[in-house]
């Protein structure tokens, strides 16, 4: 009998994260609903680099502030509603692109596609903490990551194939319709997204010992601030890779357009595999600020190589590669590390508006990516752009360490009160 139970809540926990990864993949592809249409977009409205770049920001903005409110939202209507409004809004941000005549209708789509993007981590994270038993935990936010880098490897092949083929049009209206089908699944899967989970598996999450019931409570934490920086620092690289990357490489080493888009796409492909092996690292480890830092030491590392221009073209796609996997190695254990953040002191019931204003900061980032890096775009700074990505992956090292010590320092102090 107890090996039956435990089979159906395993079995419970599988369908709960394939759903909630499946939407997830959604939102990710949304991101690169604009970049990979960029040369067609630049050469049917006049546009250069940094004007691109600021479709990408309103994206990020509406995105980052959306997503901050969104946790609040969540704790207070559950995460249902939220999602299917979400995962509505990007598909609404399809079919404005489908039928764009101006930059107008760009920044609308756009910024469409971010109020849709705005919802997902405050709801998922609700989700995945609330419903999904804790030993599993680690290959749920694992199955989280693989999803999103899987939406990541799959939107420029699927845009820039329908654009190539057709025109961006076309392109647009083929991802609204993915997004209305993705829509239909969740509303056929409604009953997985409803967190009144049983008594019995509330009462298996471990409680803290004190729960402040103060809504903005969360933001006197500095272990919050530190996790918001660490997205932060993390998302100002990865946001010039996900959206300038073909040029940069096409610039730099010479590689066809649709060359360089491979070698994203590879990078992406990395991000999946690296989001795997991290699952296991995070199920199994307590040190995820170690692997986050070994993970990103490596991703770093082969910026600057790219950066510097010392090997031949052909290598290229290995190392962005070998860059999105150190990426998506580090995904589950930062998760956990925020999952600590949200525990220490704030409750279960606190889940929405923690992660929700935490991974704002991976909008922040997103968003002032483009105007950054763009003008240095625009003037052919192209190595630059590259050593930039390396010293903010520096940079998000030693966020995650700070992070680290602070929770082993609140575990030591919880063990000692207890």
């Amino acid at each position: 009998m107890v090996a039956f139970l435990q089979d159906a809540a395993a079995r419970r926990d599988a369908r709960v994260i394939g759903v909630v990864a499946f939407a997830h993949g959604t939102s990710h592809f949304f991101h690169l609903l604009l970049p990979p249409l960029f040369p067609w977009l630049m050469h049917d409205f006049g546009l250069n680099f940094t004007q691109v770049g600021a479709l990408m920001s309103i994206f990020f903005v509406i995105s980052g502030t959306g997503q901050a409110l969104a946790g609040f939202v969540v704790d207070r209507l559950g995460p249902r509603r939220v999602l299917l409004f979400g995962v509505g809004s990007l598909a609404l941000s399809g079919f404005t692109l489908a039928v764009a005549g101006n930059y107008a209708m760009l920044a609308l789509a756009a910024g469409l596609a971010g109020l849709g993007n705005s919802v997902f981590h405050p709801v998922d994270f609700t989700i995945l903490n609330r419903r999904v038993s804790q030993q599993r935990l680690g290959y749920a936010f694992s199955a989280h990551g693989l999803s999103g880098n899987l939406g990541w490897a799959v939107a420029p092949v699927f845009m820039a194939g329908i654009a190539a083929l057709t025109n961006w049009h076309w392109a647009g209206l083929g991802a609204g319709l993915v997004a209305t089908s993705v829509l239909a699944v969740l509303i056929w899967q409604r009953e997985l997204l409803d967190v009144h989970d049983t008594a019995a598996h509330a009462a298996a999450q471990t409680k803290p010992a004190h729960v402040t019931s103060e809504t903005f409570a969360f933001l006197g934490s500095s272990a919050v601030w530190l996790c918001f920086t660490f997205f932060f620092v993390t998302t100002l690289s990865l946001g010039v890779l996900q959206i300038f990357s073909p040029t940069l490489l096409n610039q730099l080493y010479g590689l066809s357009l649709a060359a360089a888009t491979s070698c994203l796409t590879a990078y992406f492909v990395g991000g999946a595999v690296g989001t795997v092996g991290g699952g296991f690292l995070a199920a199994r480890g307590k040190s995820q600020d170690r692997v986050i830092t070994a993970a990103l030491t490596v991703s770093a590392t082969c910026a600057l190589v790219i950066a510097l221009g010392v090997l031949p073209g052909w290598c290229v796609i290995g190392l962005m590669a070998v860059l999105g996997m150190g990426v998506g190695l580090a995904g589950p254990s930062r998760d956990l590390l925020v999952r600590q953040a949200a525990t220490a002191g704030f409750g279960r019931d606190a889940f929405g508006r923690v992660y929700g204003f935490v991974y704002s900061g991976l909008d922040v980032g997103f968003a002032i990516a483009p105007l950054v890096f763009g003008p240095l775009m625009d003037h052919g700074h192209y190595s630059a752009v590259l050593s930039g990505v390396a010293v903010l992956q520096a940079l998000a090292i030693l966020s995650a360490l700070s992070v680290g010590m602070r929770a082993r320092v609140t575990r030591r102090v919880a063990a000692g009160a207890g």
